[in-house]
């Protein structure tokens, strides 16, 4: 049977840093913040190469993710406070994946799944809107539901744990194709997967029906945003267009702060690049990242915006989890039906 968890004596994970103030101002004495947006940019197997990577990704060395810590001393019960948060949810597959490396069963480990706390009737028409579930954390319940939600706490079965565990696993893994399919298919007890490939997929270039590559769906968006004239990634962000609730609507997944390092990547591809790039009206690196630099469309990418791309490598590269899009070694697309496959497999 399950072991009771209390807030002292166990090891409580939490995977965004308001949570991890609430369980500390709770009581609990001993809380591993596993927090990162694992969603966007590389993610890797071993603890190490997985590190190194986002810390290249984010151009940081700030450690905010520290569940592969030296100076984490894990000790049973485990107790997971996880909300309905895409990125959150793939954080708690990493998480039961690292647990099992160290060693502990499941009836060690302890999930505190929380549901979104029911918005206001004038959040309801804008959360409803939202395709994607990123905003969401377990701090915003109320002390009683966290208490109340502990003492009930049961351990995970052996089976669901190793769910979790196989879905990091093909996750992080180079070829996509069968976390791709899990998602489609669904995997019961993890209704997190619809959603997040709906996510992932607006990452990958697509082909059409008629063989045609174009954009993904976030670079499309990037660029019919973009125009001759100069613009800040904050004025690309506000711009009033047909596009600015689906681009709000990734970011919230991404955080708004991928969308000046993807306009940093278009301006850095190819020596005849697609989009320009020039000193914006705050200077570099005092913390003004939306306002840094300006960015502009060339005729090359106003080309790739409306008569899409000849070759995957005419955009620049993204890593997405264990794999990349726009990659000549990794050469997935994105098909009209929502499937993904090797570009070389539909010629």
């Amino acid at each position: 049977m399950a072991t009771i968890v209390e807030l002292g004596g166990a090891t409580h994970v939490a995977f965004d840093g308001l949570t991890t103030e609430r369980l500390l101002q709770l009581g609990a004495t001993h809380v591993v913040r596993a927090s990162d947006r694992l969603v966007i940019g590389p993610s890797r197997r071993d603890a190490l190469e997985h590190a190194r990577a986002r810390c290249e990704w984010w151009n940081s060395t700030a450690e905010w993710d520290k569940l592969y810590s030296s100076d984490v001393h894990w000790e049973p019960p485990i107790a997971l406070w996880v909300s309905a948060s895409l990125h959150e949810r793939v954080n708690l597959w990493r998480t039961c994946g690292w647990l099992r490396h160290l060693g502990f069963a499941h009836h060690d480990i302890f999930v505190l799944d929380f549901e979104p706390v029911p918005p206001s009737r004038a959040a309801s028409r804008e959360m409803l809107a939202r395709p994607f579930t990123c905003s969401e954390s377990v701090s915003d319940h109320a002390d009683e539901a966290l208490l109340d939600r502990l003492g009930k706490a049961q351990s995970w079965s052996g089976e669901r744990l190793e769910h979790a565990i196989r879905l990091w696993d093909s996750y992080v893994d180079e070829n996509p194709l069968s976390f791709a399919a899990s998602c489609r298919a669904g995997v019961e007890g993890f209704p997190e997967l619809a959603p997040l490939w709906a996510f992932l997929s607006c990452f990958f270039p697509r082909r059409t029906a008629e063989g045609d590559l174009r954009l993904s769906r976030f670079d499309e968006i990037i660029l019919s945003r973009l125009s001759t004239e100069w613009q800040t990634p904050a004025g690309v962000a506000a711009q009033k267009s047909e596009t600015l609730v689906d681009m709000w609507h990734l970011l919230f997944c991404t955080g708004d702060l991928f969308l000046p390092r993807r306009l940093e990547h278009w301006a850095d591809h190819d020596s005849s690049a697609a989009v320009d790039r020039a000193p914006g009206p705050k200077p570099p690196n005092a913390g003004y990242p939306m306002l840094s630099e300006v960015y502009r469309l060339t005729e090359r990418g106003m080309r790739l915006r409306d008569k899409g791309l000849d070759k995957l490598t005419d955009a620049p590269s993204l890593p997405i989890a264990g794999t990349e899009a726009y990659s000549a070694s990794a050469p997935w697309v994105l098909l009209d039906d929502g499937r993904l496959a090797r570009l070389e497999e539909q010629t």
